[in-house]
């Protein structure tokens, strides 16, 4: 018999398997699939040899089936999965060369792995299919669980996918059997072992659906709320069977994995939120598995605000706040007493938690992550649970626990608190000194470098990187004495550097915004000297034009044909115009001139009114305000420029030239020289006219002729025109003649 030739049932024939190629084993493959006897033929010659006791003859067997398994065919898996003949392969597998002895496969699969039917299923389909899962499964993980590959295994697990899906699908569409099993579920003469079978068998029924697809998961969820499976929980968690409370918090999980708003929906529609306090008491519970990790993630999806919006949401959390943070608070408070008074005090509503030695760390733990969840999502209604209840320092009391997670626990708390920034929070920390606690179970720990030192000192890093003032002020000033023996660490003496910049940066502050009454004062004032310098000017300038009203009209024309503006007619702007000083009012003649006065009679005293000499000390202070009154007008060197000072000279002598007239009059020489110190215009404008003006008139005759006009206009309301020579015309007087 050569090698293309179909196997024959006996050992020699049956060794082709074992030592063919993998070309060979494709080749084989399509050889057992067309040979529908095959299997059936190699089954026989197991039992003969198994009868015989020939040991090598089954361990040639054993190497045959696991080289078929190995092909890894569906078509192959296909037929020797089937009810005839997954007895007789388990049980070839039994005989494995490598090990002493022989395994009892098949004694398990009949005598111990027991079959449950709770309600008998109609289907001939549905029973096959659920052995069969179990069969491949428990081959996959039992028998060939240390020489199977990837790609078998892989294979295997498609295979159990596929058949729990087809269980499903086939019961879902049978009506009569989802209503007979809620039927069961709900009847009181049901016994407490059958109910809980049926609670298995509803769990598992739960978890096969996630094998469908997507789409038609959902619609089984759906139909399952609807028969009312949620109530079938809630009596399950009140079971004192607590592996049916685990069950019925599975099959919650499920659900919220699912579609969440399934599970909300019904808490709010469920009188008095039954659910709801089940699962809190759950969570505080030591049902001594680890459970408790379950009932924080249904509350967790229950109570999320970024999921979940809208009325149903703050209902449940209304509840929640309500009636049961209190109850998570009070666990707290009687795990961790002050002492016996405080502990009656702060617990008074606790009687129905259980007391400090049954208390497990996993609860109090689980709390405090609830908790911390809370201010992340609700941090408004937590807020005034905090304030009002005080509810923070009651949290705090983990800090005198043991167990050093606890404290970080605690930790993270006030962690996940001041990451709200909020002022309220913040000052309330401050006001009762709620960080005192955490100091002081620093201090404690000394050097240790553990999970609540690394806790603490991230706590300080998170202060002064955020730059909470309130709360770095607050921790050196009252606890740095504590801290002092810590100050070698980096993250110490950051924040010591960072509360001495918060020291520096107070006085600068505040002496930058606080306003300076000295600057204010002086601005004031000068505003208050120009506006009267204004107002004094626009009075003269109204006086001139109701007295000489011709004159205002008349406007000199240049010889180039551009008219001249007078300087009454317009505003006048700064360093054209000499102005008046705003200081006359206050000036006090010297006695040297009151002595002239008494002289020289009643003419003399006008005179002199118009003649006063400004000291160095008082003239200062004018050219420094025309100064910086000129600032804003345009460059005094220009032409037009120069023509509008002159005939401003001619038209409205200022103060200035009748002190210039005056100072004239005591010295030629020194004369001259005050006059040009004292007018700007004079020695400043350098333009072609002035100096043609100057080459034609001397200073003294300039003097002599500006001081007539000046004292016959203001004295005596004389025409301003006499000012100017008889047969002289305003070019005559601009061109110097």
């Amino acid at each position: 018999m050569g090698a293309q030739e179909k196997p024959q049932g006996n050992a020699n024939s049956m060794q082709i398997v074992t030592e063919s190629s993998l070309a060979d084993q494709m080749q084989l493959t399509e050889l057992i699939l067309n040979d529908q006897a095959f299997f059936q033929k190699l089954m026989d010659l197991f039992r003969i040899c198994e009868d015989l006791e020939n040991v090598d003859g089954l361990h040639m067997i054993f190497k045959i089936v696991k080289g078929i398994i190995m092909l890894n065919s569906p078509q192959v898996f296909e037929k020797i999965f089937g009810d005839e003949l997954i007895i007789d392969i388990i049980g070839s597998l039994e005989y494995d060369p490598f090990v002493p002895q022989v395994q009892q496969y098949r004694k398990f699969l009949k005598d111990q792995a027991v079959f449950k039917e709770v309600i008998p299923f109609k289907n001939p389909v549905v029973l096959s299919k659920i052995h069969q899962t179990f069969r491949v499964g428990y081959l996959k993980d039992v028998v060939l669980a240390r020489v199977l590959d990837e790609a078998t295994v892989a294979s295997l697990n498609s295979i159990i996918h596929s058949n729990n899906a087809i269980v499903i699908s086939l019961l879902k569409d049978d009506s009569t059997f989802i209503q007979e099993l809620f039927a069961r579920l709900r009847s009181p003469t049901t016994s407490a072992e059958s109910k809980k079978n049926l609670v298995y068998f509803l769990h598992e029924f739960c978890s096969l659906s996630k094998s469908l697809q997507m789409g038609q998961q959902l619609p089984i969820f759906r139909d399952l709320m609807n028969e009312g499976i949620i109530d079938i929980i809630t009596d399950a968690l009140q079971s004192e069977d607590k592996k049916i409370v685990l069950m019925g918090t599975d099959i919650l999980i499920l659900f919220l994995n699912q579609d969440p708003n399934l599970l909300r929906s019904y808490v709010v529609r469920q009188e008095e939120n039954l659910l709801l306090g089940l699962l809190v008491k759950g969570m505080i519970t030591d049902f001594g598995e680890d459970m408790h990790c379950q009932f924080l993630e249904i509350l967790r999806s229950l109570l999320d605000s970024v999921t979940f919006t809208g009325a149903q949401r703050d209902t449940i959390v209304e509840t929640f706040y309500e009636k049961h943070l209190g109850q998570l608070i009070d666990v707290i408070i009687l795990s961790c007493p002050r002492d016996e008074a405080s502990t009656g005090k702060l617990a008074g509503t606790a009687g129905r938690v259980e007391s400090q030695n049954s208390t497990k760390p996993e609860i109090l733990l689980n709390i405090c992550e609830l908790l911390c969840f809370c201010v992340v999502h609700h941090p408004y209604r937590i807020k005034c649970n905090f304030l009002l209840n005080n509810a923070i320092d009651k949290v705090l009391l983990l800090t005198q626990r043991r167990e050093k997670y606890l404290v970080a626990a605690a930790v993270r708390f006030v962690r996940t608190i001041l990451s709200r920034h909020d002022e309220h929070l913040i000052s309330h920390f401050v006001k009762y000194s709620l960080l005192k606690s955490i100091v002081d179970a620093f201090v404690a720990n000394g050097n240790r470098y553990n999970v609540l030192n690394s806790a603490v000192l991230e706590l300080f890093e998170y202060i002064r990187k955020e730059n909470l003032k309130l709360l770095v002020k607050h921790i050196v000033d009252s606890f740095w004495n504590q801290l002092v023996q810590f100050e070698h660490l980096p993250s110490l003496q950051s924040f010591k550097v960072k509360y001495k910049q918060f020291l520096e940066n107070c006085g600068p502050e505040t002496n930058v915004n606080a306003p300076d009454p000295r600057k204010r004062i002086d601005e004031r004032a000068l505003e208050k000297e120009e506006e009267d310098y204004f107002n004094e000017e626009s009075d003269e300038e109204d006086t001139t034009s109701a007295s000489h009203p011709q004159k205002v009209q008349s406007q000199p024309v240049l010889s180039n044909g551009v008219a001249v503006s007078c300087p009454s007619s317009r505003p006048r702007s700064g360093g054209l115009v000499d102005y008046d000083d705003e200081d006359d009012e206050d000036y006090r003649p010297p006695p040297r001139k009151q002595t002239e006065t008494s002289e020289d009679d009643e003419g003399s005293m006008e005179s002199l009114g118009l003649k006063r000499k400004l000291t160095p000390k008082e003239k200062e202070p004018g050219l420094a305000k025309k100064q910086r009154l000129g600032k804003s007008s345009k460059p005094r060197d220009s032409v037009f420029a120069a023509l509008c000072s002159t005939l401003s000279q001619a038209v409205l002598p200022s103060k200035k030239t009748a002190n210039a007239m005056h100072l004239s009059t005591q010295s030629g020489e020194e004369n001259h020289i005050e006059k040009e110190s004292g007018s700007p215009r004079s020695c400043d404008n350098k333009s072609p006219n002035e100096g043609n003006l100057r080459e034609k008139e001397s200073p003294r005759n300039c003097s002599e002729y500006l001081h007539s006009p000046s004292d016959n206009r203001q004295l005596s309301g004389e025409d301003p025109r006499s000012l100017l020579p008889s047969k002289s015309s305003p070019e005559m007087a601009v061109n110097g003649s």
